[in-house]
């Protein structure tokens, strides 16, 4: 393995939570008197955190009142319909057989990144959960990074960031890693590659059987 550390984005790349987050703006946005917003309003607004998702729907005056509807309501329902992405728990268990340390790194609210995955069951594969909130910073600024390497004394030469957006691959670039992304999240191949991704896949699989030589046993 040239990789040591292995960070992995969370929506869109090791779990699916695009219903619960849809179904969170359906409830929040009619209770401002906004309409409700469609599956793909929503999907094309996430990747860059909480507030900055909310401002595509809302002004920057209601931003607190749409947040402290938003919030209880999240809180109450994430873990409805909560699902590894296909691949994921495999990917993962393969990786820590090689002495990878793997890592999730996500502008998602850190202690609901930290639910999710225990959740899901992969925590106990995970050597650190690293969210928003955890510091002052969210992806792609770089001080964002290099605390997350430095939490799990990883050396740039030998660590590389899994995710499906441009945050992810400027959030690896600006650290001098590579970027790997899969098109099961917020992004399509060509924009990925527009942004600079070194290789783009259909899913965990692929990346994992290119990039890492892990075979699924099944094929």
């Amino acid at each position: 393995m040239r990789f040591r550390t292995v960070l992995f984005d969370l929506d869109g790349t090791i779990m699916d939570h695009l219903p619960a987050i849809h179904r969170s703006y359906v409830h929040t946005l009619p209770r401002l008197g906004l309409p409700e917003p469609t599956y793909q309003q929503v999907k094309r607004a996430i990747g860059g955190g909480l507030e900055n998702a909310m401002l595509n729907f809302v002004p920057a005056s209601r931003l607190d009142e749409a947040l402290a509807i938003y919030r209880p309501f999240w809180d109450a329902t994430m873990l409805s319909g909560a699902e590894p992405m296909p691949g994921a728990g495999a990917l993962l268990e393969a990786l820590n057989a090689r002495d990878v340390t793997c890592a999730v790194f996500t502008n998602k609210h850190g202690p609901s990144a930290r639910a999710v995955c225990e959740h899901m069951g992969l925590a106990p594969l995970l050597r650190a959960v690293i969210g928003a909130k955890d510091t002052p910073w969210l992806k792609p600024a770089p001080e964002f990074t290099v605390h997350a390497l430095t939490l799990l004394d990883a050396d740039t030469a030998t660590t590389c960031l899994v995710g499906d957006s441009p945050w992810d691959v400027q959030a690896a670039h600006n650290a001098g890693f590579a970027c790997f992304a899969v098109t099961t999240g917020t992004h399509t191949d060509d924009e990925l590659r527009a942004a600079g991704a070194d290789a783009v896949y259909p899913d965990l699989t692929a990346l994992g059987a290119a990039e890492f030589g892990i075979i699924p046993a099944n094929v």
